[in-house]
Order: C-alpha cells, then sequence, then structure tokens
C-alpha cells in the first residue's frame, strides 16, 4: 500500500519581503500620530507601542523571508534598512520631542545610524558590507529599549524603569562601539579593493 505524497508546500509570494519594508514604513507616521495624539495618556501610549512592535517584527521576517527563498532584491538591500532607520529614529526622536529621553543620545545614536547606513551606500562600489553580529544585537537592544520607554516610563514599575535605562545604556554603548567597527571594516574594504585594482591596471601594463 502506497503512501500518498505530501503535495509541496507552495512558495511565498515574490512581492512579500518588499511589501513587509513598505508595512514598515507605512507604520511610522501612524506610530507617530499615536505617540503624539495624548503622551500622557496610557492608552494612546500603549497603541504606538503596539504600532512599533508590529513595525519591528515585518523588520524579523522580511529579511529571514527573502534569503530563505532566494528573493532578496535591489529595492529590499535598499530600503529595508532605511525603513529600520525611519522607524527607529522617529521613536527616538518622538522620545527627546516629550522630554522622556536626553537629546544627546537621540543625536549620537542617529548621527551612527544614518552616517553608517550611508557610508554602506558609498562602500557598494566596492563591495557589499554585509549586517555585522554586533550590529543586529545592537538593533535588538535598541528595539527592546524602545519598547520599554515607549508605553511612559511613569507607568512603569521602579524595577521597569531601571531595565529601560539599562535596556537604552547597552545600546547607546553597542551603537557607538559597532559604529567605530563599520568605519574601520569600511576603511579595510576600500584598501583592498583599490589595491586589487591597481594590481589589475598594473598586470593590464
Amino acid at each position: 500500500m502506497s503512501q500518498e505524497s505530501t503535495p509541496p508546500r507552495a512558495p511565498i509570494p515574490a512581492y512579500l519581503p518588499n511589501a513587509l519594508t513598505v508595512l514598515r514604513l507605512v507604520l511610522v507616521p501612524v506610530f507617530l500620530v499615536l505617540l503624539f495624539v495624548a503622551p500622557s495618556d496610557l492608552g494612546w501610549r500603549l497603541g504606538a507601542t503596539v504600532a512599533f512592535g508590529v513595525a519591528i517584527l515585518t523588520d524579523f521576517f522580511d529579511g529571514r523571508l527573502a534569503r530563505k527563498h532566494n528573493l532578496v532584491s535591489n529595492f529590499g538591500k535598499i530600503w529595508d534598512p532605511i525603513a529600520d532607520k525611519a522607524l527607529t529614529g522617529a521613536a527616538f526622536i518622538g522620545l527627546s520631542i516629550l522630554g522622556e529621553l536626553p537629546w544627546w543620545i537621540t543625536i549620537l545614536i542617529l548621527v551612527r545610524e544614518w552616517g553608517i547606513t550611508w557610508m554602506r551606500v558609498l562602500m557598494l562600489k566596492y563591495e557589499v558590507m554585509a549586517a555585522a553580529a554586533g550590529g543586529k544585537l545592537k538593533t535588538v537592544l535598541q528595539s527592546f529599549a524602545l519598547l520599554l520607554f515607549l508605553p511612559g516610563l511613569v507607568h512603569l514599575p521602579v524595577f521597569g524603569q531601571w531595565l529601560a535605562w539599562l535596556m537604552m545604556g547597552a545600546a547607546f554603548v553597542l551603537t557607538v562601539v559597532t559604529g567605530g567597527m563599520y568605519v574601520l571594516d569600511a576603511w579595510k574594504l576600500r584598501a583592498k579593493a583599490l589595491k586589487a585594482l591597481e594590481a589589475d591596471r598594473g598586470s593590464a601594463s
């Protein structure tokens, strides 16, 4: 007696990873509206936190789906990090506008985030700079820290407030450290690429 073969799993739509990236971008203004409608109201703050959390989940899934199903696209390479920085940047700036996070923390983090993103774009002419393990951990710490801050620290117990600041401190330190590591890696990659180019020119002459 033969067993019926299991039908092959249907592939996911090719547009799904990019659609999740676009959804994350769309959720940025939604999140900001929820955050600023009534900043002192716990209900609205929780709504903003949920919107941010959903957007973060799209970041978790889109890249993994693209790599697993071989759907990596130029659109995703460019817009996925932009969507990430737009979301976390909106959260950091929003919290600073509300006076709940010092501006110097927000400014230093944003300078690092957008500076490294722009640097990675410029480095495409030499080599694609893949996200390092430290960079991924930095993103996780930033996300958890923001999720703790967004409901409003005044609504958290003392332990929750301490945990939020501990996570934010760790995220800040790792953000700065990994930024320096990316700059060093970019310098080495550029030097290597220029050296190879000079060698090619020398062999061709």
